[in-house]
């Protein structure tokens, strides 16, 4: 495992520069050919991005913060991602969520995780959307997220709840720490892909905290209406 910063950020740009030769980058949004990826000037300017004033939800004591209001373009681009497999758009995303985590928990944070999913959702998928997006923003602090959490079981999606108490319910004691996960004292910061409701994260947070971690912190990419 590299432990040194600036070993480990020249490999990935190395690595990274042969991905941009082999599958040129583009704009997760309207899918624009881009020289580096991101996302491209016409789009940035007009996405439904979260307004300072509106920067954080605090849900049952919980921070949580998102970049982008889950609505327009945004929402196609991450249901795009999500569910069709769209996963080259993770690297955009990433980056974006670190600014945002830069921006709104500067220093507040140790180690990031990201809320799991279940073997079967898992097999069927290929891909858990929220630990490619950790992993995306963690490669620009040159750092890797710590697998923190698991499923304990494989519940309904919460995208298929409605009702917001259903979806508090649903997810009540499906996740546990992790295998040998060092959780004391640590401050977390937790990323999702969507915040709803706002109930993945908080039992995600609470398990963390009862897991020993001294704080934690909420992050998505996109926030959905209240």
């Amino acid at each position: 495992m590299l432990r040194d910063k600036t070993a480990f950020r020249a490999v990935s740009e190395i690595a990274d520069g042969f991905l941009d030769l082999l599958f040129p980058p583009k704009c997760p949004f309207c899918r624009k050919i881009l020289t580096r990826p991101g996302i491209c000037d016409d789009c940035a300017a007009d996405l439904p991005w979260v307004d300072d004033r509106d920067a954080f939800r605090v849900i049952r004591g919980l921070y949580c913060a998102a970049p982008l209001q889950y609505a327009g373009a945004a929402r196609r681009a991450i249901l795009r991602f999500k569910f069709g497999g769209h996963t080259a758009a993770a690297r955009a995303f990433g980056a974006t969520l670190s600014a945002c985590a830069a921006e709104r928990y500067p220093g507040m944070f140790d180690a990031v995780t990201w809320a799991p999913i279940s073997r079967e959702r898992r097999r069927q998928r290929g891909y858990n959307q929220s630990e490619l997006l950790a992993r995306a923003a963690c490669r620009t602090w040159a750092t890797r997220p710590e697998a923190l959490l698991v499923k304990t079981r494989d519940n309904p999606p919460q995208s298929g709840l409605r009702d917001a108490s259903a979806r508090w319910a649903n997810v009540a004691g499906v996740y546990r720490p992790a295998p040998n996960a060092h959780l004391r004292g640590k401050r977390v910061l937790l990323i999702d892909d969507i915040c709803t409701t706002g109930a993945t994260l908080c039992e995600c947070a609470q398990c963390l905290r009862d897991g020993g971690a001294a704080e934690v912190y909420a992050l998505s990419l996109a926030m959905a209406g209240q």
